[in-house]
């Protein structure tokens, strides 16, 4: 008998061994996800779809330094930036990202990005239903990525507040805008002064 041959109980054993593992398996209860009609609960940590902030006047945080973009190991970020001017201010420094986008065929959802970005203009949410069916539309925007205006916000351009600097927005100085704060014509974007009374 050769040194590399089992025992015969041996080889009765290792199949039996591994049947034991399915038959534990089968009588316990079965853990069924009742998704997309129960929505899942994600923990508050959770790496969803990024945002881009705004400060709490309306005026975007985003300061188009292309951080985020170098630091992106899936190279899914393009960001284009832009100076301000007091005509059409975006941002309260000296520029603004004027073009944003994450393709998210390519972005492996990693938060590097937010790691890299020295404003705290861009977060990730929650979100995590990304799916669609043409490449075209992973290509979210600045527009779809942009938080939403809530109340005491201009949307921008607009002015910053009155005798504030950009550090003072950073030390939380500014809690809403100004009274009396009107939107300015985006000019860059094609808008003319009826558009903007519209």
């Amino acid at each position: 008998m050769s040194e590399s041959s089992e025992p015969s109980g041996e080889k009765f054993q290792n199949p039996v061994a591994g049947f034991g593992v399915t038959f534990k398996a089968m009588f316990k209860k079965r853990l069924t996800e009742q998704y997309p009609e129960t929505q899942k609960v994600t923990a508050p940590r959770f790496h969803g779809r990024h945002q881009l902030n705004r400060h709490p006047d309306g005026l975007e945080k985003c300061v188009g330094c292309e951080l985020c973009a170098w630091a992106c190991p899936a190279d899914a970020i393009y960001v284009e930036g832009a100076d301000n001017t007091d005509e059409e201010r975006y941002s309260p420094g000296e520029r603004y990202g004027r073009v944003y986008q994450i393709n998210y065929a390519r972005c492996i959802l990693c938060g590097l990005c937010i790691e890299a970005c020295p404003t705290r203009a861009l977060t990730m949410t929650n979100e995590f239903e990304l799916a669609n069916t043409t490449r075209e539309s992973l290509i979210y925007t600045k527009d779809e990525l942009l938080a939403g205006l809530e109340e005491g916000m201009v949307d921008s351009p607009h002015a910053i507040f009155p005798g504030m600097d950009e550090q003072d927005y950073y030390r939380g100085l500014v809690t809403e805008s100004a009274p009396g704060t009107e939107r300015q014509v985006a000019v860059s974007k094609g808008e003319t002064d009826k558009e903007v009374d519209a």
